[in-house]
C-alpha cells in the first residue's frame, strides 16, 4: 500500500512502551513513516525501531531512576491524566503542521485519541492488557463502585471531564478511557476475562509482539536451567522478599537470577548463595528462554513473556491488575500464587511442584504454541494499515 504517516503518542513507562516497540519496527519495515513522542529516557529504544523520535517532557514516574508509582489506584489513574494534559500541547505542536494519517496510543495515551478526534483521523489503541467485554460494567460493578467511592475519585473524574470538554471531545470519561473505536490487543487471548464476549469488530487479539525481541536480546547460555526472580519495574517487592528467594533456592541445581530493579540496593540483600546473582536489570525475555521457572509479579508483560517461552510461574502480585492476572495464570494451570510475605519453604515448594508436574508442562506447551501463532507485530500492523485504508 501507499506509505502512511503514522504517529504514536508514547507513554514513558516500561509496561506501556516496551510491548509496542516491535509493532513500530514492523510498520517501519513496511515502509511507513513512523513518529513517536517520547522523553529522553525512552528515546534510544524508540529510535532503535527505526521510528523518528519527537522529544517531549513527561510528568510520569521515572522508573529507571527508582521513582515508583503510587499504590492507590485513583492516584495512579490521575498520573495518566496529568501526563495527558501535559503532553497534549507538545504532541499538537510537533504534529500540527504535518498531521499523520493515523494515530496510535497506549491505553494511557489520552492525547492520541484527542488529536485523532480533533483532526478527523483514525485512532488505533495498542492495548498491553486485557480489554472491556460486553457486560464489563455489570460484571465488575462491585469493583467499579468501590473505585468510584474511593477518596479523590470524584475530583479526578470531574477534572478529566472538564479537560475533554475543553478539547471539544464529546465523550464521557468512561467511554473515552475504556472503549476505543479500534484496538489491537497485545496480550495472550487466554489472559482475557470473558474472551468470548469481547467485540471482535472493535478488538483484535494478536498476542504479545515478542518475536523480534527474542532475536535481539542475549543472555549467556547456562550449563543448567535458570530460575528467574523479577517483580517488574514500576512496582517492586521489599528486600526481605528477595532474600527469602535467595534462601529458598540456594540448594537447587539452578542458576538463580534475581532482578531487583532500580528501587532496591543489591548490597542490602546480604551474602549470595553460590548459585545466585543479583541484577538491577536483565534482558528478561532472553533469560526466560533458559528458565525452568519464573517468580513474577504477574504484570501483563511478565505474564506474556513467561507464556511465550512456556515457563511455569510463581505469581506474587503487588498492585493494580496483577492480582487478577495471577489468578488467571492459576486457572490456566501454569502458575502458583503466593504473596510477598511467602516463606523460603513456601517459595521452594511452589517452584519444585511446578517444575515436576506433567500437567503444568502440558499446559505451558499448549499456551506457548498458541502465542507463537497469534499474529504478533505483523498482525497489529495489518489492523493499523486497514484502519488507515478505510478512511482514505
Amino acid at each position: 500500500m501507499t506509505p502512511l504517516h503514522i504517529a504514536m503518542i508514547g507513554v514513558p513507562a516500561h509496561g506501556h512502551m516496551n510491548p509496542h516497540l516491535p509493532v513500530l519496527a514492523e510498520l517501519v519495515a513496511r515502509g511507513h513513516r513512523v513518529e513517536v513522542t517520547t522523553p529522553a529516557g525512552f528515546a534510544p529504544a524508540v529510535a532503535a525501531t527505526g521510528a523518528t523520535v519527537l522529544p517531549v517532557t513527561s510528568v510520569l514516574p521515572a522508573e529507571d531512576r527508582g521513582e515508583t508509582w503510587p499504590d492507590d489506584p485513583v492516584a495512579g489513574m490521575a498520573r495518566f491524566l496529568d501526563e495527558g494534559i501535559h503532553v497534549l500541547p507538545q504532541g499538537r505542536a510537533a504534529l500540527d503542521d504535518d498531521r499523520p494519517d493515523v494515530l496510535l496510543g497506549d491505553i494511557g495515551a489520552y492525547p492520541a485519541r484527542v488529536l485523532a478526534h480533533q483532526w478527523s483521523r483514525p485512532f488505533v489503541q495498542l492495548s498491553p492488557t486485557y480489554v472491556a467485554w460486553a457486560s464489563y460494567e455489570q460484571d465488575m460493578a462491585d469493583v467499579l463502585d468501590g473505585l468510584r467511592a474511593a477518596p479523590g475519585y470524584t475530583a479526578y473524574h470531574e477534572r478529566f471531564a472538564a479537560w475533554l470538554a475543553a478539547e471539544d471531545v464529546e465523550l464521557d470519561v468512561d467511554a473515552f478511557a475504556g472503549r476505543p473505536p479500534r484496538a489491537v490487543v497485545l496480550v495472550p487471548r487466554a489472559m482475557q476475562p470473558h474472551a468470548e464476549d469481547v467485540d471482535p469488530h472493535r478488538y483484535t487479539f494478536v498476542g504479545p509482539a515478542l518475536a523480534v525481541r527474542a532475536h535481539q536480546e542475549r543472555w549467556p547460555v547456562p550449563d543448567r536451567p535458570v530460575l528467574l526472580v523479577s517483580l517488574g519495574s514500576a512496582y517492586s517487592a521489599p528486600p526481605a522478599f528477595y532474600r527469602a528467594c535467595l534462601d529458598a533456592f540456594a540448594d537447587l541445581d539452578r542458576d538463580v537470577v534475581v532482578k531487583v530493579g532500580p528501587a532496591v540496593d543489591p548490597d542490602t540483600l546480604g551474602a549470595l548463595p553460590p548459585n545466585a546473582t543479583v541484577h538491577r536489570w536483565v534482558p528478561q525475555l532472553s533469560v526466560l528462554a533458559h528458565a525452568s521457572a519464573f517468580v513474577t509479579h504477574a504484570g501483563m508483560g511478565g505474564c506474556s513473556e513467561g507464556l511465550w517461552h512456556g515457563v511455569p510461574m510463581v505469581a506474587v502480585p503487588q498492585a493494580v491488575d496483577q492480582f487478577a492476572n495471577a489468578d488467571r495464570l492459576v486457572e490456566l494451570g501454569v502458575a502458583h500464587r503466593l504473596d510477598a510475605g511467602a516463606t523460603p519453604d513456601e517459595l521452594r515448594s511452589a517452584v519444585v511442584t511446578l517444575e515436576t508436574s506433567p500437567q503444568v508442562a502440558a499446559h505451558c506447551a499448549a499456551l506457548r504454541a498458541e502465542l507463537r501463532h497469534a499474529g504478533g507485530a505483523a498482525g497489529a500492523a495489518d489492523v493499523i494499515e486497514a484502519e488507515a485504508a478505510a478512511t482514505r
